[in-house]
């Protein structure tokens, strides 16, 4: 079962990067000036108080055709992330051709709501292009390939996005490096050009890299922490660190995870949770929800105790269109609303938490 908070200590990480956005934490007075609302209880709103970030993970096709969707995306979060339509499958299907619609579609949704954009992801193992996996191409070529990819769209978004999720789960879990076809071709330096062609091709994104299965202290985030320290010590371009949190009730919730995020905060870098979910066997009942509201609560918790941790993400709000029940035989439900929109425990304790946080700034 959850457990209260007993206290929250709340950084005031990224406050300049903070000021510019005005959602639903806001309102206006007579002169069009804005004046934070105190009656404002968004997860949004109350993160903002709170000093970090509230997001989603958005589905563009649920933006386009369910109202009820799209009022809840724009009201009650602070940022958004594209589930998918930032992928290089997406963007260049066809190599050279270039598709932006439905992303574009994502950053003015953001723009006209007040929200900030996580870019995910310039890098990834995962949704490539067919073109891509299935070509003859040379070390050299694939190299030129990806750093033409990754200066190509972090140009077309320059100026519009907050972070960029630059390389994406480039771990296994044992602490090893993925072999993808990045590392068989390019060798273990794709990881520190990947952060340099994107911090030339917009200098101002934060620079994150992210992955799986590092919520606590363990073989994967410990090497991904000694990867860190050495791209800090070469001078590379990274700014943060992201913790997916695909959590499940079947397992034990992280509760080292202040721990865990204070090594890579006392090198100086950003943190962040950025796929927050918690799946459960199904069926669902009021048990397995209260666990599932305790992992969500032990993730915000982490985030709210780390002093530079500037955002926490949830991969997708509603149980309606959840990606868990197709990858997860048998598990689902793993968001803070259900179909009917209808808030769970989980939505309940993030907002104890937010206030709870927003009460001590």
């Amino acid at each position: 079962m959850r457990k209260p908070i007993k206290a929250v200590l709340v950084g005031a990480a990224a406050a300049a990067l903070l000021a510019p956005c005005t959602i639903n934490a806001f309102a206006h007075d007579a002169h069009g000036r804005e004046h934070k609302d105190p009656q404002a209880t968004t997860l949004g709103a109350l993160g903002l108080r709170s000093g970090v970030r509230i997001g989603t993970a958005v589905d563009m096709a649920a933006l386009a055709d369910d109202a009820p969707y799209r009022a809840k995306a724009a009201s009650e979060f602070s940022s958004v992330t594209p589930e998918n339509v930032m992928k290089w499958e997406a963007v260049e299907p066809s190599r050279g051709q270039y598709d932006w619609k439905a992303a574009d579609e994502l950053v003015d949704f953001a723009r006209a709501n007040g929200q900030l954009v996580r870019g995910h992801t310039l890098l990834w193992h995962n949704q490539l292009p067919a073109w891509l996996t299935t070509g003859d191409f040379t070390a050299d070529e694939l190299r030129a390939i990806l750093r033409k990819h990754i200066t190509d769209e972090a140009r077309h978004f320059k100026g519009r996005i907050w972070q960029w999720d630059v390389v994406n789960e480039a771990f296994n879990d044992d602490g090893t490096l993925r072999d993808s076809i990045w590392l068989q071709k390019l060798g273990p330096g794709y990881i520190a050009d990947a952060f340099r062609w994107a911090h030339e091709a917009d200098p101002k994104a934060k620079l994150f890299i992210n992955d799986y299965n590092i919520e606590g202290v363990n073989a994967k985030s410990t090497a991904l922490y000694d990867l860190v320290v050495k791209l800090r010590k070469q001078h590379i371009p990274i700014d943060g660190v992201g913790i997916q949190g695909h959590l499940s009730v079947q397992y034990n919730a992280p509760h080292d995870i202040a721990e865990n995020m204070k090594r890579f905060d006392d090198l100086g870098l950003e943190t962040a949770i950025t796929e927050a979910d918690v799946r459960i066997p199904m069926p669902s009942d009021s048990t397995k929800q209260e666990a599932q509201a305790e992992g969500y609560d032990v993730l915000l918790r982490g985030c709210l105790l780390t002093r530079k941790c500037t955002d926490f993400t949830v991969w997708g709000f509603t149980d309606k269109y959840s990606w868990v029940p197709d990858t997860f035989e048998g598990e689902g439900a793993a968001n803070l609303f259900d179909e009917d929109y209808k808030a769970k425990p989980a939505y309940s304790a993030l907002r104890d938490d937010l206030l709870l946080a927003a009460g001590r700034n």
